[in-house]
């Protein structure tokens, strides 16, 4: 653990870090944390000319709040950096909690402002860091959990840094003091109702009474737990490349050879590859009861964001929205579409087109799959569609959604949502 003096130093590894050129943002709350770390980054800047920019979240839910942007507009000026304020609306009804709701707006306005290339710096330390471990701890978390905050990260192209959090709160009190730094205290910090501020003012201050430093080594194991799970997602990536290298269809008897622990860790690890919310600890204990009694049966286990379904020896992870049509989907049909992209339907907007190799124009229908279609394709002639997908493996449930386009009264094409499936008739191209 550093102390006040070094946390300079911090900032500036930190900016060194961040490619030359590149904007740097401060996520400024108004209070000693974030307050301190836009004054010393400002600092670092004005040494080591780089961009820096300061943002605002305005959450609205207390009176204070519009005192919080005052300070910080008055802080921001007197360093001499710009300030940008996202105003949010937290949903309190997405069964998240005060204290999840708030920060996953937060975190979407954050999403919003940096733009790719750009860096977003946080201003968690390591009493922070232990406080998340404990809550990570109590919800029975793993590996990934208890690893809690990570000192960087990249999404979205954006890279997301927490500089200061190898330093004490102690740490950063001190050095606030020393540079007569102004803040605001957040009045909801007081309060105890909520987890982090009951650990904060109750549990990590009579831990200190009897062990010494316990917040400085909570951190630690954090730290630990970080390069443990990294190690984990080294295995799954092995892991995924022997299976075949493709997240979205794992083969069976592979993924059963593997021990139980390494299947669900390969899950998971494929479920984050495609952007898919992770399965919840007893879906996934009841997927792979399934994959063991059921063979190549019906499988199909089902969680908020995402579900998991065997076919031909494959198990095929999917957004919910791929699983077949809605009767919501199969409203407004036909299209009328031109053939040029985007191709938009109740399904969305897809970034394709099609063109007859001729180069005439086209008017062209698009509508679902309703059976019974024909494709006259290049040296096959006349196909029947059902037959062609049961040749290429078409999962049933994407069969559900693939749209067919007709140009007089032929069909010319087959599409489906994904881009994974597409058929065009002899004489007709992609575009």
């Amino acid at each position: 653990m550093r102390d006040s003096g070094a946390l300079q130093s911090m900032i500036d590894d930190a900016l060194a870090g961040t490619p030359p050129g590149r904007c740097v943002w401060i996520a400024l709350s108004g209070g000693l944390d974030s307050s301190l770390l836009l004054t010393l980054a400002a600092d670092a800047c004005r040494r080591h000319p780089r961009p820096l920019r300061a943002l605002h979240v305005h959450h609205g839910l207390q009176a204070a709040a519009d005192d919080f942007e005052r300070h910080c507009r008055r802080l921001a000026s007197r360093l001499g950096v710009p300030l940008w304020v996202e105003r949010v609306e937290v949903d309190l009804a997405a069964g998240q909690g005060l204290e999840g709701a708030a920060r996953e707006a937060r975190y979407a306005a954050f999403a919003r402002r940096p733009a790719p290339g750009e860096a977003l710096w946080l201003a968690q330390h390591a009493d922070d860091q232990a406080e998340t471990l404990l809550l990570a701890a109590l919800r029975g978390s793993g590996v990934r959990g208890l690893a809690a905050m990570p000192a960087g990260r990249d999404g979205q192209g954006v890279r997301l840094a927490r500089p200061l959090l190898d330093a004490s709160r102690a740490a950063l009190e001190a050095e606030a003091a020393r540079c007569g730094l102004a803040w605001v205290e957040d009045p909801s910090n007081a309060d105890e109702r909520l987890d982090r501020n009951f650990l904060r003012r109750r549990v990590l201050p009579l831990l200190e009474t009897r062990w010494p430093a316990a917040g400085r080594r909570l951190a630690r194991s954090a730290a630990l737990a970080g390069e443990a799970d990294g190690l984990l997602d080294e295995l799954a990536a092995l892991d995924l490349d022997r299976l075949g290298g493709e997240p979205a269809r794992l083969p069976v008897d592979a993924l059963r050879a593997l021990s139980a622990p390494r299947r669900r860790l390969l899950i998971r690890h494929a479920c984050q590859r495609l952007t898919l919310s992770t399965p919840p600890a007893r879906r996934l204990a009841a997927l792979l009861v399934q994959l063991e009694a059921r063979g190549d049966g019906e499988v199909r286990v089902a969680w908020p964001g995402a579900e998991a379904r065997v076919w031909r020896g494959r198990l095929y992870l999917l957004s919910p929205g791929e699983a077949g049509m809605t009767d919501e989907d199969r409203g407004e049909w036909p299209v009328a579409w031109d053939g040029r992209a985007p191709l938009v339907t109740p399904l969305g907007a897809w970034r394709v087109g099609l063109r007859r190799d001729d180069g005439a124009p086209v008017r062209l229908r698009v509508m679902p799959r309703r059976g019974g279609e024909r494709l006259r394709l290049v040296g096959r002639g006349r196909r029947d569609l059902k037959r062609l997908l049961q040749e290429l493996d078409v999962p049933p449930w994407e069969r559900g959604r693939l749209l067919v386009v007709h140009h007089d009264q032929a069909a010319v094409a087959v599409l489906s949502p994904s881009g994974r499936w597409r058929l065009v008739a002899e004489g007709w191209s992609v575009a």
